[in-house]
């Protein structure tokens, strides 16, 4: 006969199994409520969440900023000098705000709409134009002479986007706002001279809070 062990509890005695079914379905409980739900919407839905900077607000700074460089009299005007559509090269933007915001998605955002346009081209920069230099440099030993690319031939640009991504927080109790201040500037890269200084205003936030800190 196999002996039993009995636990006290409440001055009472427990088979301990009968105890183990019942840690079994406390675990299946708590699994459930810590299961995941995920829901697809349409990606040019607003949600905001947290009041941070997010894809939404991406897309209605970009769009504005990139359509009043563009639609710009002196950039026009410079343009037209060259009998051809002006080369842009889309440079960094700095964040300057007091929270992380990826600069790279807006130079990267400011290309495609800059593209998109049909009223300007831009030229490979950074970590793609290396990429590009490098190849040329392979095919030069690699490839035959007829389909290798040749150096020292590339399009230069004509412009240089640069920026920078500022906010301003006002806070009173719970209620707090958010203003975002994104820069742009275009700059004539032979002189230096800046064709167009550009800035949107038009992300300002309010979020409220039942905590007493945001």
């Amino acid at each position: 006969m196999k002996e039993r062990c009995f636990f006290p509890r409440g001055g009472r005695w427990v088979n301990r199994f009968l105890l183990v079914p019942a840690v079994l379905f406390l675990a299946f409980l708590m699994a459930a409520c810590a299961s995941t739900s995920v829901k697809r919407v349409d990606s040019e839905k607003v949600t905001d969440l947290s009041g941070y900077w997010n894809d939404t607000d991406l897309r209605i700074v970009c769009d504005s900023l990139i359509r009043s460089c563009l639609d710009s009299s002196q950039v026009v005007q410079e343009s037209g000098r060259l009998g051809r559509k002006a080369v842009f090269l889309v440079g960094p933007f700095r964040n300057e705000s007091d929270e992380h915001i990826d600069t790279s998605i807006i130079a990267d955002t400011m290309e495609v709409a800059i593209f998109n346009s049909g009223r300007a081209e831009f030229a490979a920069g950074g970590a793609t134009r290396e990429a590009l230099r490098k190849e040329r440099l392979d095919q030069q030993g690699n490839a035959s002479e007829e389909t290798a690319r040749r150096l020292a031939n590339e399009t230069g640009a004509d412009f240089l986007l640069t920026g920078s991504v500022k906010t301003i927080v006002d806070q009173s109790g719970n209620t707090r706002t958010r203003t975002y201040y994104v820069r742009a500037e275009l700059t004539n890269l032979e002189t230096n001279i800046r064709l167009w200084i550009g800035e949107n205003r038009e992300i300002k936030k309010v979020i409220r809070s039942s905590a007493a800190r945001l």
